[in-house]
């Protein structure tokens, strides 16, 4: 603890500055969005940027590339700023852009950058007609001012409830939540009581600015999809799941109650694995037997694989999405369209 209060008072000290002025703050003429959390990963911060570009892309008319994403590409053996190309992958670009890249172009823009304002010029430079931005994992990069920022919370591990590193997974102190203009809680359980939700969001309100929304959302997971094929398979009853997450609880209550599960392999979070890891997981399976993972483990396996292997091997992903609990969805989307649809 007092190595968390050390902590905790340099990040106050960061964010005065900023506060103060005292350190520059850019402000884009693009629309902005940010999503973040004040946990160290695990809050679903990937499945709601494909949220809202799925939101993007069924309100938008049909017309040129205008949104784009923005993230540092945790775990990139590259620097600087990046623009996805059909040449890159998860080592140039990181494992979570590189699946938003695989999945959604070309109706949207992938790109990463640690400088999060110099990546944005970059980009209008680039792609002048991009119309929104979308910021992953962005609500301590105080250097940019989005006109939305979104933070999440992991209802298994409220930031309420959680300390500063190293006593806790917090970035910085629990009052950080002033700056959120919306607040998710994620990952919630299906059916969660409304006099749970009030509890929640009166503790939540104790460090959130006076009228700040907050929602609660799950996680919907589809059918496993093909390596190969990327189309669902039906037939998928007895399964080795691998994961390199954050918090793979969630996932692995989903896959239990699902399919008969045999076995669980943990990796950490954003891990990259070798053909001799890949090798080990295939030569486990029996007999009726497939490994299924996560989208954001598919796109760095599925580069280790032939094309004979895919189609042959019974390897599968499973994807996730957010869902929103009761009628939340309809006023977050309202929320989010005073943004995302808002012209240049």
């Amino acid at each position: 603890m007092p190595f968390s209060r050390i902590y905790g008072s340099i990040t106050d000290f960061r964010n005065w500055l900023y506060d103060r002025n005292l350190y520059s703050v850019f402000y884009p003429e693009v629309s902005l969005i940010a999503v973040g959390n004040l946990t160290v990963g695990g809050t679903g911060k990937t499945p709601m940027i494909e949220y809202l570009i799925k939101r993007y892309i069924t309100t938008r008319p049909v017309g040129p590339v205008d949104i784009a994403t923005l993230s540092r590409g945790y775990g990139r053996k590259t620097k600087g700023f990046r623009l996805a190309t059909e040449q890159d992958n998860a080592e140039t670009i990181g494992d979570e852009p590189f699946q938003l890249y695989r999945k959604f172009n070309p109706w949207v823009t992938v790109c990463v950058g640690e400088r999060r304002a110099e990546a944005i010029r970059q980009l209008q430079q680039r792609q002048p007609q991009t119309n929104c931005v979308l910021l992953d994992d962005a609500f301590q990069h105080r250097a940019v001012q989005p006109h939305l920022n979104i933070l999440l919370t992991d209802y298994s591990r409220l930031f309420y409830k959680d300390h500063p590193f190293p006593a806790g997974r917090l970035r910085e102190r629990r009052h950080g939540a002033e700056r959120a203009d919306a607040i998710v809680v994620t990952k919630c359980p299906d059916h969660l009581p409304e006099t749970e939700q009030a509890i929640i969001k009166e503790a939540i309100g104790t460090y959130a600015r006076p009228g700040v929304p907050i929602y609660f959302a799950g996680l919907r997971y589809g059918t496993p999809m093909s390596f190969a094929t990327q189309q669902p398979i039906s037939n998928v009853t007895s399964v080795v799941l691998a994961s390199g997450l954050a918090n793979a609880d969630p996932l692995e209550d989903y896959v239990r109650t699902a399919f008969r599960l045999i076995k669980h392999h943990r990796f950490s979070d954003h891990h990259t694995y070798t053909r001799a890891e890949f090798d080990k997981l295939i030569d486990s399976l029996k007999s009726g037997e497939c490994l299924v993972v996560t989208e954001k483990d598919w796109v760095k396996l599925d580069a280790l694989l032939t094309d004979q292997e895919r189609a042959t091997l019974p390897v599968y992903y499973l994807p996730v999405e957010i869902e929103f609990l009761d009628s939340y969805k309809q006023d977050f989307d309202r929320l989010v369209d005073n943004i995302l649809l808002k012209n240049p």
